[in-house]
């Protein structure tokens, strides 16, 4: 018996075609630190908690630039090692309680993590070092293992 909804193609089963987020993490970088708030994949992380978010930048005069980073961990032949890690700017003004951020491009950067890419341009290279000092404090055996892409991206 088969569970036929649209088309005549047998259904695989319960949480068929689901994303698997347990292999990605998130890390803020905020006044140049970077530290792993996993809160983030809920838009709850410290730096966004009471925060109203909109869509234009022109909202928050105030804000300071801030970053989510999308880090997804990959099983290869050599080990686990960072797979991917894509970053998203927002900017918030904790004191007024606003921020601004484009929700669809955070959706976006953390799909490409998931698919193994590298998208780390705009951040400074203060940030790209407290990213990349995190990543290999956290786990230096992941670090060794991971791509040169990466490395060369956080240098």
């Amino acid at each position: 018996m088969a569970l036929n909804v649209v088309s005549n193609k047998p259904h695989r089963g319960f949480g068929a075609g689901t994303i698997d987020l347990s292999n990605v993490s998130c890390v803020i970088i905020e006044d140049g630190q970077a530290y792993i708030d996993d809160g983030a994949m809920h838009a709850k992380s410290k730096v966004e908690r009471g925060i109203k978010f909109s869509m234009n930048k022109e909202d928050v005069p105030n804000g300071k630039k801030c970053w989510v980073v999308w880090v997804a961990v990959d099983r290869m032949e050599v080990g686990t090692c960072y797979g991917g890690a894509t970053a998203c700017e927002m900017l918030v003004d904790a004191e007024a309680r606003r921020g601004w951020k484009i929700l669809a491009d955070h959706v976006n950067k953390l799909d490409y993590a998931l698919k193994r890419r590298f998208i780390l341009e705009g951040l400074s290279p203060e940030e790209k070092a407290s990213l990349r000092s995190l990543l290999m404090a956290h786990n230096p055996e992941w670090w060794a293992a991971s791509s040169e892409e990466l490395k060369q991206g956080l240098a």
